[in-house]
């Protein structure tokens, strides 16, 4: 899967790699386009393109703001997909489209999928759509070359650890905590036995997401992951400060 396969490339290089997040339309394209730009020109690795949705149930206050906030300024899914397609083809790293099924759903399964493909994307993150529910979807995924990322929890047992690695493909995404995301996370012994847990269960690259904040928590993933992922405080950073924050923001987490 080219996923899994740029990202441990790129690994090799790297002590850990980072991942951004952010939810396209919030505030606007025009503002995103600047993110995008600041994040690869200071060393993001994977970026996470959220497309809206008026429920998204694993996201914290933060980002259902930006959610709201950019379905209330008239985004859609074909702006959404056109804009990755944009951003696939100005920069070398992989683009990834996050969102929940609903929105897949009334779009089409394999026109989403198509134009997905079409656009460069190269993975998928869909939180409530588990295998059992979404097998046959994340089959026509693979089969068009674009990785269906799961996730793991603290929660998980070992053996839905090894149920859920059988479907996933591109990397894992680790949930640091129980919950939604934004709040931060708190490493201790618990959870660097729970990291130890998902790298038992996969070969594929592990990323870690939830809380995720500054320099020390990235820090304190090195040798335990290959991802840190960073979403609800870059937003919560153009909120405050203005999109010109961000790059030395994610400067700084190295």
């Amino acid at each position: 899967m080219q996923l899994e396969e740029t990202l441990k490339k790129r690994r090799q290089e790297k002590d850990i790699l980072l991942m951004t997040h952010l939810v396209l339309g919030y505030p606007s394209f025009e503002v995103n386009r600047t993110i995008i730009r600041q994040m690869v020109d200071n060393g993001v690795d994977c970026i996470e393109m959220q497309i809206p949705f008026s429920e998204p149930m694993a996201d914290g206050p933060v980002i259902l703001k930006a959610n709201q906030d950019s379905i209330a300024a008239g985004t859609t899914v074909a702006a959404c997909l056109e804009f990755g397609r944009e951003m696939a083809a100005s920069y070398d790293i992989p683009f990834l489209f996050m969102t929940y099924y609903n929105i897949i759903f009334k779009y089409g399964e394999e026109r989403f999928l198509d134009a997905a493909k079409a656009a460069g994307i190269t993975g998928l993150i869909i939180p409530d759509l588990p295998p059992e529910m979404g097998g046959e979807f994340m089959t026509m995924a693979r089969d068009r070359g674009i990785a269906a990322i799961l996730i793991f929890a603290p929660t998980s047992t070992d053996e839905r650890m090894g149920e859920l690695n059988h479907w996933a493909a591109g990397f894992v995404y680790c949930a640091a905590r129980r919950g939604v995301t934004g709040k931060k996370s708190e490493f201790g012994s618990e959870f660097y036995d729970y990291l130890a847990r998902c790298r038992r269960a996969t070969s594929l690259p592990l990323a870690v997401g939830f809380g995720i904040q500054n320099r020390e928590d990235v820090a304190a993933l090195i040798g335990r992951a290959d991802l840190a992922v960073i979403g609800s405080r870059t937003i919560r950073l153009v909120d405050e400060e203005g999109p010109e924050a961000v790059g030395p923001f994610i400067a700084s987490l190295r």
